[in-house]
């Protein structure tokens, strides 16, 4: 290993305890060597700290800070400051990176020097970690900077590959941010070079009803919208903000039964015949007199499930 890593991942960690160590475990395990992986406990009052510790003593790569807690944004700048490498992967406590993330993206942006920042697909799965589907993201630098533009957060953030010299060029998270600190991000790196996704999925992206886009869905929406129409005015252009409807369930059960259905559909669509039957017995105990969920679990039990 050369003494600065080509690579530095970065992890922010609160209240992580319940999943951290699956994502530090899926950082170790890549098959592309040359990394650190730089983690900040940013106060935590469960037993994350203890865990990290635990890990940080056993592999020297791992490289660990605590501070008082000061927030997501200003904790992912004070960790890509301190990181030596070239590239920065982010990585959330609550996901899984694929374990060829790092090669496959590494490869990329040495093969493509325009690129300032790469993703790629992503896999849903839930908070047992059970499979939900993959989701696809644009590949193309114009398609994902129209999303972007639109309010979609059209890279996955802790999927995401970026060229330190150009997180610095911009000056890095918008620390007034705290929701849609990564479309915004998108916006400002677009405005300096392009952007990119990879058709492999690079993440296993966790959907837990203790994240910060499901407790506050409603408010990234408003907030998207705000950086969206700062990127308009950057760039001169009339903008139109698309992405009003919310992405992850809110507090009523009209919400949270639909978004169990659409978990459901997803999980049998990708042959997951037992997990969209766990999931039409969750939308029929939200609104048990509406036929949706019993649909659903009459053709999780019933029916052949989709060929791939």
């Amino acid at each position: 290993m050369s003494q600065s890593p080509i690579v530095s991942v970065i992890m922010p960690v609160f209240n992580g305890q319940e999943y951290v160590a699956a994502a530090i475990e899926s950082v170790l395990a890549q098959t592309y060597p040359d990394f650190e992986l730089l983690i900040t406990d940013d106060g935590s009052t469960d037993a994350s700290l203890k865990l990290l510790r635990s890990y940080a003593s056993q592999d020297p790569r791992i490289h660990l800070n605590t501070q008082k807690n000061r927030g997501l944004t200003p904790t992912l700048n004070a960790l890509w400051q301190r990181a030596r490498g070239t590239f920065i992967a982010v990585l959330e406590q609550d996901d899984v990176a694929m374990p060829d993330r790092l090669a496959r993206q590494v490869s990329f942006l040495e093969q493509h020097p325009q690129v300032v920042g790469v993703s790629g697909a992503q896999i849903l799965i839930d908070h047992q970690g059970r499979l939900l589907t993959c989701l696809s993201l644009p590949l193309d630098n114009s398609e994902i900077q129209a999303a972007a533009l639109a309010g979609h957060s059209s890279l996955c953030h802790p999927g995401v590959m970026l060229r330190r010299t150009a997180l610095a060029a911009i000056g890095g998270y918008d620390e007034t941010l705290g929701l849609a600190h990564d479309l915004d991000l998108w916006l400002r790196l677009g405005e300096i070079g392009e952007l990119a996704n990879l058709a492999q999925p690079v993440v296993k992206y966790r959907l837990h009803n203790r994240s910060l886009s499901e407790l506050y869905c409603q408010q990234q929406r408003q907030e998207g919208r705000l950086v969206c129409e700062r990127a308009w005015q950057r760039r001169g252009i009339e903008g139109h903000f698309e992405a009003t409807a919310l992405w992850r369930p809110g507090p009523d059960r009209a919400s949270q039964h639909h978004f169990m259905l659409k978990y459901g559909w997803w999980a049998f669509n990708s042959q997951q015949r037992q997990t969209a039957i766990i999931y039409g017995l969750k939308a029929i105990q939200k609104l048990p007199w509406t036929i949706a969920g019993w649909k659903l679990l009459l053709a999780a039990l019933l029916k052949p499930l989709p060929r791939t």
